[in-house]
């Protein structure tokens, strides 16, 4: 046997538990069922499962301070102190309710909140603060807020406690950071005119004391995590990275650091990348595998460079031997010592194990691999480099067998679908009339008032509702019982929402798992699983679907439940569809043909759902797009492919109706002011986004370009516990009124109430209403 080696990465695994452990005790927690001692035993355990299994499949670094309770982005600023005034922080230990206020907000006296410590507690009524997607992905990370004074301090020791936990246990780790410079760019201020990278020098103080604590501790590597290498970056963004890594070279002894990068190419940063004082440099050769000769030319020779040669963003198998054909003259070359292999990025936005999916179909489960097959396809990669492809010469034989016949498969291609796309006209992306015309022909039809308030789609998934769509998926409930079940929850919640005066009413989705899933269940080239979860935020997991073919709709899929919401009520009921560039963000997409191509076929299938509902009777008619902004692009020059594509499928949807019918989109969680335009593009009549978290500064981008049509900006947010009072909802639209029109306003919460309780969102409605009456009052007296 060699005694050669060739070291392993992973960069971060799953922290969620292969059966959703972490969801399960953080919700205990919250609701008062478990203390925190409960909880943190729970998540010991999971990190000690994450340790062993990583070991026991073969990979040689192992990673820690991967974990996170709720958001690895929170985790940095607790960790740095960069707590706002209003958590009543004041120093010392962080309690757990201060971080935890900080993820979710809190009500106040019926909250947890036993702080202790002397401190004042944070569950006085506090809201969370901001939340954003991380990169383009969908998992979302708490946005860390600076003021003017900032100071930064050693609150939390997490990484070091985590490293000396897994080496109590045995595991040798390589502790894993987010980098100063990152932190500080996905940052905020909260002051005008302070901008996060003055702020670098008091940061970088905390990081030298950790990364010197974790070398006295015996960690002999650290991994530092600077994705927004990755992106764009202004002159004083490289200075930051220059200077912030010479520090950390000077001041730091006995660490090394492996400095890495992901979500797409270096580009123009790499020679600023290969400059830095760092033992080692990891960059992503599944999104941009053209980088690899010139990081080779570029990067040191004695410099360690981690190929991420495995996606760690999608779940299709690779294609060993083409990897190795490309890794084996990078080993010859440099040598095994200079030589990592990883995957792209951390693997937490993968499934944890293919083996819990035991209903798959049999052809699709070959052509997959999660988070543990991918560690065991590193190892097999590992291997055939320091041993020869012989030695793994069965596995190699498979992974090129698994690949040639997805390939080739009928599963995947349907010709059908493919004329049918070719033969689309240009036309078919563009509404009869210009907006002007169709809001007068809208608004004579409807009659609504100003500031008309309505819901994003979902209402809350109650215990009830999952048990029963899950007594029907086990056959203990016939389909007969389940739809009366359905009906009689849709039933109330229409008469809900008449009672409490909303003006435009939604069915509340209670036949729907997930606004993604439910779609994809009913279009072909979608396969679904039971136990893939992917972290979304916090306790919020989802599983996506899985895109692996050529897509079309066999029959309608919403039409039946909207006619009989219609029929209980005469006020407006909105058809509500999720639009073709979310499904496919919101899914692992197949990698054989282009993202736009797959995009428009879904955009064709939602334009038959669109036109039904129409038939149907349905005259508002709200297609979500949550997800557009996500699939940006990191790199500006890259935009306007993606943007003309994007906007192109959604108006491939929602463009074949009459002027008379209202197209509604919903965004959210997205920066505005870069893509104005194309949001424009994207000729909806009326567009719902996020807004009560920022205060309502993404409208400004509205503003700022004069933007027509009408928007709800969100008064609510729902992904907070917190009930809104009528006084701040009525502030917040305030605000907005300062940026536009009150002909251009409506009135609804951040996004939908699925995962909100009922006795959260009565209230929080009921003054949503109230504040929107008493804005119309304010607009009587001023025209009076």
């Amino acid at each position: 046997m060699s005694l050669l080696s060739l070291a392993v990465s992973t960069l971060g695994a799953p922290r969620i538990g292969p059966r959703r452990e972490l969801k399960f005790a953080l919700e205990s927690y919250w609701s008062g069922r478990s203390d925190a001692a409960s909880l943190q035993d729970a998540a010991a355990g999971l990190r000690a499962a994450n340790w062993a299994r990583q070991q026991a499949l073969g990979v040689t670094n192992i990673p820690s301070n991967d974990f996170s309770l709720y958001d690895h982005v929170l985790d940095t600023s607790v960790m740095v102190g960069a707590i706002p005034d209003v958590y009543g922080w004041e120093g010392g230990e962080v309690p757990l309710d201060t971080y935890f206020a900080m993820a979710r907000g809190s009500q106040g006296a019926g909250d947890q909140a036993s702080c202790g410590h002397g401190q004042r507690s944070a569950g006085t009524g506090v809201p969370a603060l901001e939340m954003t997607k991380w990169f383009d992905t969908n998992y979302h990370y708490m946005v860390p807020e600076f003021a003017a004074g900032q100071k930064f301090t050693l609150a939390s020791t997490k990484p070091l406690d985590e490293y000396l936990e897994a080496r109590s246990l045995g595991f040798q780790t390589r502790p894993v950071l987010l980098g100063p410079v990152t932190f500080l760019k996905l940052g905020k201020s909260a002051d005008p005119g302070l901008d996060p990278l003055s702020l670098l020098d008091g940061l970088l103080d905390v990081y030298v004391e950790l990364l010197a604590r974790l070398a006295e501790a015996g960690a002999d590597w650290v991994q530092i995590d600077e994705p927004c290498l990755a992106t764009d970056l202004e002159p004083a963004a490289q200075d930051a990275f220059r200077h912030a890594y010479a520090r950390i070279a000077g001041e730091v002894r006995g660490l090394k650091v492996m400095l890495a990068t992901y979500f797409g190419a270096l580009g123009d940063n790499l020679p600023l990348a290969a400059s830095l004082p760092v033992a080692g440099l990891h960059v992503d050769l599944a999104r941009a595998p053209e980088q690899l000769d010139q990081v080779l030319e570029s990067v040191p020779a004695d410099t360690v460079l981690s190929l991420g040669a495995i996606d760690g963003r999608n779940i299709w198998r690779a294609n060993l031997p083409a990897l190795l054909d490309r890794l084996e003259p990078v080993v010859e070359k440099r040598g095994l010592d200079r030589i990592e292999i990883a995957p792209s990025c951390s693997l937490l936005h993968v499934p944890i194990d293919l083996d819990l999916e035991t209903g798959l179909d049999a052809d699709l489960r070959d052509w997959l691999a999660f988070a543990v097959q991918k560690m065991d396809e590193l190892s097999t990669l590992g291997k055939a480099l320091v041993n020869g492809r012989e030695a793994v010469a069965e596995r190699l034989a498979a992974s090129a067998s698994a690949v040639a016949r997805r390939a080739s498969s009928a599963k995947v291609h349907d010709p059908v679908v493919k004329e049918r796309l070719a033969a689309i006209p240009a036309s078919a992306s563009r509404r009869a009339s210009a907006y002007a015309s169709r809001a007068r022909l809208q608004h004579s039809q409807f009659g609504l008032p100003l500031f008309p308030t309505t819901t994003i789609g979902s209402f809350p998934q109650t215990a009830d509702v999952r048990k029963a769509r899950a007594a029907h998926a086990k056959g203990t409930l016939d389909s007969a019982g389940y739809e009366g079940f359905l009906r009689e929850e849709t039933r109330r919640v229409i008469r809900w929402q008449e009672d409490i005066g909303l003006d435009v009413l939604v069915h509340g989705e209670f036949e729907r798992n997930d606004m993604v899933q439910y779609f994809g269940e009913r279009l072909s080239g979608f396969a679904f699983t039971k136990h893939a979860w992917v972290q979304s935020y916090g306790s919020r997991y989802v599983r996506p679907p899985i895109l692996f073919g050529d897509v079309s709709r066999p029959k309608p899929m919403t039409v039946g439940w909207w006619r009989y919401a219609q029929s209980l009520t005469q006020r407006p009921v909105k058809g509500m569809l999720t639009g073709p560039v979310t499904i496919l963000n919101w899914s692992f997409v197949r990698d054989d043909i282009p993202r736009s191509e797959t995009c428009r076929q879904v955009a064709l299938a939602i334009r038959d759902e669109v036109a039904d509902l129409e038939t149907a009777g349905a005259r508002m008619i709200q297609i979500d797009e949550a997800a557009l902004r996500e699939g940006l692009p990191l790199r500006h020059a890259d935009w306007k492919a993606y943007l003309d594509w994007a906007v192109g499928c959604f108006r491939l949807a929602s463009s074949g109706v009459e002027d008379e019918t209202q197209i509604h989109t919903h965004m959210c969680y997205s920066e505005f002011n870069d893509i104005i335009e194309a949001i424009a593009a994207m000729d909806a009549d009326v567009i719902s986004i996020e807004t009560s978290r920022s205060k309502m500064e993404l409208l400004d981008a509205f503003q700022g370009y004069s933007y027509p049509n009408e928007i709800g900006p969100g008064v609510y947010d729902i992904h907070s516990p917190r009930v809104p009072t009528v006084r701040e909802m009525a502030n917040l639209l305030m605000l907005a009124r300062e940026r536009l029109s009150d002909a251009q306003l409506w009135v609804n919460p951040d996004c939908g109430l699925k995962t909100r309780k009922w006795d959260e969102v009565r209230p929080a409605l009921v003054n949503m209403v109230e504040a929107a009456r008493q804005l119309r009052s304010l607009a009587r007296e001023a025209a009076e």
